[in-house]
């Protein structure tokens, strides 16, 4: 049973969301990179999770604080006897394991140790645990996800699960009988409610709103091309439909994305998208909604 979804990162939304609005740095660019790399990995972990069976629970993109330190676990799978914690990696080409490092074999640039960092959340996981007199073995895996990933040097009694050990950890996981019971059911409650909501490490560019490009852009190809055709909008470059009213909340997201100080007013809207639809048109989609606050001269939505 999945009791807690996985998502974009608000920290990889407003970049993607800034890399077709303004001009990025190459550094700013290879942290988005970075993201979408490791979102795609986890993604690719939550299909093979699909093949889990029996009675477990499991909770995606958790971020929690301890002691004043703040830890992130990828995938949490809570059976009967054991808690297994997944950190998803999609690293590509040959790495090598020296000791604490890990090393890329063909660009010879290091990374942090991703068994490091594993252990490092199963102690805090631990801490927090024992806070609330929760009392559960806790073990940890680093799932290697790219089928174009090697490893060499890493010892047997690391805990690493190579792209080609997935199926068969999933199949062992499923041999392994589990049925939960209330306490289970309240541990998972306990989870979720102490989830933090931001991240603290998240590394955004500086931005404003007079210098980030207006308009419309399609949600395919990210092209500024979108025509007004009737009822719809049509990409110039790949063709792509999308409803008027579609593309107005999608774009008033967007804008509260990026903008959260500012108020979500037709007229704001209205110069965010930069396109020859009328005010009352901003005006009639955004009620359908939003919640309307204000006097009717002042009206902004939530």
């Amino acid at each position: 049973m999945i009791l807690k979804n996985r998502c974009e990162s608000k920290e990889l939304l407003i970049l993607r969301a800034l890399n077709n609005r303004t001009v990025l740095s190459q550094s700013e660019k290879n942290h988005l990179s970075n993201l979408e790399r490791g979102y795609e990995g986890e993604l690719i972990l939550d299909e093979k999770c699909k093949n889990i069976e029996g009675e477990r629970y499991i909770i995606n993109d958790l971020l929690f604080q301890v002691n004043n330190s703040y830890f992130q676990i990828d995938s949490m799978i809570i059976s009967r006897g054991v808690i297994y914690l997944l950190d998803a990696k999609n690293y590509q080409n040959d790495f090598i394991m020296k000791g604490d490092q890990f090393i890329c074999v063909r660009s010879g640039q290091e990374y942090k140790n991703p068994i490091d960092q594993l252990k490092r959340c199963i102690l805090l996981l631990n801490q927090l645990l024992h806070n609330y007199n929760l009392d559960y073995l806790v073990e940890g895996f680093v799932v290697f996800v790219n089928p174009e990933f090697t490893l060499y040097q890493a010892s047997i009694d690391d805990p690493i699960i190579l792209p080609t050990q997935i199926n068969s950890f999933m199949r062992d996981l499923n041999k392994t009988p589990s049925q939960l019971n209330e306490a289970h059911r309240k541990l998972a409650q306990t989870i979720l409610s102490l989830q933090q909501s931001t991240n603290p490490f998240a590394v955004l560019p500086n931005y404003n709103f007079e210098k980030t490009k207006k308009g419309l852009c399609c949600k395919t190809c990210n092209s500024f091309q979108l025509v007004k055709n009737y009822y719809d909008f049509i990409c110039g470059n790949c063709g792509e439909r999308e409803t008027i009213q579609s593309v107005i909340i999608r774009h008033t997201e967007e804008f509260k994305l990026l903008f959260p100080e500012r108020l979500v007013t037709s007229a704001s809207i209205q110069d965010w998208c930069q396109t020859n639809l009328t005010k009352r048109t901003f005006t009639r989609n955004l009620k359908k909604h939003y919640k309307a606050l204000g006097s009717t001269k002042d009206t902004y939505y939530e």
